[in-house]
């Protein structure tokens, strides 16, 4: 008999009973499901609806304006044929990719969304999708459990979350980044002969982190690790590199895996002009990504340096500081079972390759960082792709600790998983109580938010300024006075941030951004690196979190007498 020949039970039963069989068999299906795994869709659904009801709390960070105007420029070069090249003398942004960019603008043209809330939605979709990507890696690594408390893990941490809305370029080319060490674990495991839609796959993921940052070019050094992990022999035995089948492997590997990087390329020049002006063009843009040299202060532990010459641990130092502190332990956890196994010359398990290959994916980068004494500011902002695999290992780490004590007793398993809960929900009620502020995490290693003010980076964009400025309107409706000839007053206001994040916040017609500090009758600030102290006023409200003032507003009215009236 053939197949053709073989009817369904839904086929024989007519109408409503049929769907209703249906409906229950695929009830059946999910409810057979590991539940870990129903966790973390509900997880990652859970996440899409927080991002819509509150995409719009989130304020204008000071790197949009020009990153969609440079997306606009970019669409402009394409549009005229190549002949508008004013993209290629934008400030510096010409060194970066600008595929969140174009695609925000493109959006822009159909949806009848702000720009800018149309970026932060898209951005947290974004950041959602790198959830799930790291999600995906820890369960292929080890199992669902690992993969539940990866993205439980990512959810919570505050320097992923609370920049997930606004940081345009970091998290999508981290969620990127994210999303290529997924694909190429699936590569390495096939290899030599890996599965063609994974390499298509792995081409357009690293040709989007190419599309937006030079650093992307990492994955091909990561390409190169994973063949040399899954050589037949252990790569660091004798002669494994040297031997017929090690040669054919290597070659067999790199020649299937060399689609996927042409395909990347294609990516990349699309969303990159720049890129496509020179074959050598994307490596330049490293080096030269290496050696920015912008007048921008940092502050590391009180002390204030240039980008260009903070301490060699600053990066490392951030990421101790701002990370949950079970996730920390988690991928420590992680890391000491993949070098005890490689030591154990256990590494020909895949699972064990696999580690090393995402543990790689955090160390590497952050050893060039402190081996070359790179520029760095704002904290980890620069290195935030590396926040996703450190969540993979952490996930992996404490899953194996569970699997662990499961051996040696049920109720210390109980007694582990209980406590790890515990931990991701006193992070999670942190970021509730900060938002939508969640940036500003710190956790215990520095005594938190309160350890962290005014010693390291907290609102470096300014993000609570539409707070401070409804506070500011509420103050100067009860207290605001006629002017000259009794007219309502104009109001300059002095901001310690951008003027496009103050406009598209302020409601009040007689408050207006001060373009010069020398005459202002108010001033708000951001208590970061001290710029609510660089004028005087008296102090008439404060925007605090956790107990902690991170932003101030001043009056210097008494100081600077009556104010002109409004146009009218």
């Amino acid at each position: 008999m053939t197949n053709t020949s073989i009817d369904t039970t839904e086929e024989r039963i007519p109408g409503s009973a049929g769907r209703a069989l249906s409906l229950r068999r695929a009830m059946r299906r999910f409810t057979s499901l590991d539940g870990h795994d129903v966790a973390t869709v509900i997880l990652l659904a859970a996440l899409v609806v927080l991002a819509f009801l509150t995409f719009r709390d989130y304020a204008i960070s000071n790197d949009e304006p020009v990153q969609h105007h440079y997306g606009e420029l970019i669409l402009r070069y394409y549009a005229s044929g190549f002949h508008d090249r004013s993209v290629f003398n934008f400030e510096n942004l010409y060194l970066y990719g600008g595929l969140f960019d174009i695609i925000a603008v493109g959006l822009s043209h159909v949806l009848p969304l702000d720009p800018y809330a149309l970026r932060h939605i898209l951005c947290a979709l974004i950041g959602v999708s790198g959830i799930g990507a790291a999600a995906l890696t820890a369960r292929l690594i080890a199992g669902p459990r690992a993969g539940l408390i990866a993205a439980i893990a990512l959810s919570v941490c505050g320097a992923w979350y609370g920049t997930m809305f606004n940081h345009t370029k970091d998290i999508p080319f981290a969620a990127a980044m994210m999303g290529a060490m997924l694909v190429l674990i699936r590569i390495a495991h096939a290899l030599p002969r890996p599965r063609a839609g994974d390499v298509a796959a792995f081409g357009l993921l690293a040709g989007a982190a190419l599309g937006m940052r030079s650093l992307g070019l990492l994955l091909l050094i990561y390409v190169g690790l994973a063949i040399a992990l899954y050589l037949p022999r252990p790569f660091y035995l004798p002669r494994s590199w040297l031997d017929r089948a090690g040669r054919r492997f290597v070659v067999e590997s790199s020649l299937r895996i060399a689609p996927g990087l042409l395909l990347a390329y294609a990516v990349m020049i699309l969303a990159w002009p720049w890129a496509a002006l020179a074959p050598l063009n994307p490596i330049r843009g490293l080096f030269a990504f290496s050696q920015f040299h912008y007048d921008i202060r940092t502050v590391l532990d009180g002390k204030i340096y240039e980008m260009a010459h903070v301490p060699r641990l600053y990066v490392p130092t951030y990421i101790l500081i701002r990370v949950p502190v079970l996730m920390l332990f988690g991928a420590m956890l992680g890391l000491v079972l993949a070098l005890r196994s490689s030591l154990a010359a256990v590494s020909a398990q895949a699972r064990h390759r696999d580690i090393v290959l995402i543990g790689m994916a955090v160390i590497f980068p952050l050893a060039c960082q402190v081996i070359w004494d790179g520029p760095a500011f704002t904290g980890l902002r620069h290195f935030l792709f590396v926040i996703p695999a450190l969540a993979v290992i952490a996930g992996i780490g404490l899953d194996a600790a569970v699997t662990a004590l499961a051996t040696r007793s049920r109720v210390l398993a109980l007694a582990c998983l209980a406590a790890i809960s515990a931990g991701f929900a006193w992070n999670a009620a942190t970021l509730v109580e900060l938002h939508p502020y969640e940036y500003l995490f710190y956790n215990p290693l520095v005594g938190g938010l309160q350890g962290a003010s005014r010693r390291y980076v907290t609102d470096y964009w300014f993000a609570s300024m539409p707070e401070a400025i409804h506070q500011l309107e509420a103050y100067v409706r009860h207290t605001g006075h006629a002017g000259l000839d009794g007219k309502p007053p104009v109001y300059a206001v002095a901001v310690c941030g951008e003027r496009l994040a103050f406009e598209k916040a302020v409601r009040l017609p007689e408050l207006h951004f001060a373009p010069r500090w020398d005459r202002y009758q108010f001033f708000i600030a951001p208590t970061h690196m001290n710029c609510d102290r660089a004028l005087d006023g008296k102090v008439v409200g404060t925007v605090k979190r956790l107990g902690v003032v991170i932003a101030t507003i001043k009056d210097h009215r008494a100081l600077t007498g009556p104010v002109a009236s409004a146009t009218r």
